[in-house]
């Protein structure tokens, strides 16, 4: 690989394929691929880049939540539970399935300014809820990563006992009508779970919310449920789980139990209320009781995670991430809506 001067025709540089690029080099090194036909140069930050491009660039992993749905409230008929946020992740190959199919890292530019959305979990009340808001990546020069919010739980009340869907997909509440549960979104979550309306309208119980990595569980002549499971991620450094779904609520005079949920997701109630899912988590909140007039437990708000090379990381930031390191990486957990320039 020689360099050729000539005074009238200019520099020929060293030419290699992408396959026979020299390695063991320092930053600055340059030379022509005749297999992209581009002048490259190399950058032990972001690698072999093509000459002339905007900046430095360099891989960044991501998980992307969003906010989760509440539990469905309303009258005298159980509930069904919330459906988790959605779920996008491309960090390792750890994770497979409705939610969490494994994506290519995002490739980020220096100087470019990415926006980070973290999406809100819905707010339950005496009806059937909202779906919890969508979380997302985006900036120039990258397709914006958008997970989409989970999907409301069926509630009590006549007319909106159907689960909604959703990121993943609410629990159907209990009626006489045969209500539907909520479907999920391919690749970010699974549906919810159907309700059980006994004879006489005894044991009425709602579904389960839908989860990131299952199926909400269907109810049963005893039992509220189960909200769906979530998944699990090590991209901070530790595995964690999240996104699951909400448990459906049970009636007051069934001898079994509410449905029970995992993964930051709410619990169904038996009693009353349906309880909140966990914040940052994008779990799905609990469906209400039977018997009474009451309200689902809340969605929980969803999370963005990034984690580069320390080496690239740039260290300006909007909205105040918690900023850890694993090894020669730096995390950034994305609690509330901020921004990174790369």
């Amino acid at each position: 690989m020689a360099i050729t001067l000539d005074g009238t025709k200019g520099v020929g540089l060293p030419t290699w394929t992408t396959g026979t690029r020299p390695t063991g080099i320092s930053n600055g090194y340059t030379g022509y691929n005749t297999t992209t036909g581009q002048i490259e140069a190399y950058n032990t930050v972001g690698g072999w880049v093509n000459a002339g491009t905007t900046g430095i660039q360099y891989p960044v992993a991501y998980l992307v939540i969003a906010g989760g749905a509440a539990g469905g409230g309303g009258q005298s008929g159980s509930a069904g539970g919330g459906g988790a946020g959605g779920y996008r992740n491309s960090y390792l190959t750890e994770t497979s399935g409705g939610g969490g199919s494994s994506e290519a890292d995002l490739t980020f530019v220096a100087g470019t300014v990415y926006t980070i959305t973290v999406g809100a979990g819905s707010s339950g009340g005496s009806a059937r809820a909202s779906n919890g808001s969508d979380s997302s990546i985006s900036g120039s020069g990258i397709a914006t990563i958008t997970s989409t919010g989970g999907g409301a739980g069926g509630s009590g009340t006549a007319g909106t006992h159907n689960g909604v869907a959703g990121g993943s997909g609410g629990g159907a509440g209990e009626a006489d009508s045969s209500p539907t549960a909520g479907s999920g979104t391919a690749n970010q979550g699974y549906a919810g779970g159907e309700e059980f309306l006994g004879a006489n309208d005894s044991f009425q119980n709602g579904g389960g919310g839908g989860g990131a990595g299952g199926v909400g569980g269907n109810a049963t002549s005893t039992d509220g449920g189960t909200g769906g499971a979530g998944l699990a991620s090590s991209i901070t450094g530790s595995s964690v789980s999240r996104a699951g779904g909400g448990g459906g609520g049970a009636g007051n005079s069934v001898s079994g139990s509410a449905g029970t949920a995992s993964a930051g997701g709410g619990a169904g109630s038996k009693t009353g209320a349906g309880n909140a899912a966990t914040a940052n988590t994008g779990g799905g909140g609990g469906g209400k009781a039977g018997g009474p007039t009451a309200n689902g437990g809340n969605g929980g708000s969803g999370v963005v995670i990034l984690r580069m090379a320390t080496s690239a990381y740039s260290g300006t930031t909007t909205g105040s991430p918690t900023v850890t390191t694993s090894g020669s990486d730096t995390i950034l957990t994305f609690n509330a809506s901020g921004s990174y320039t790369g």
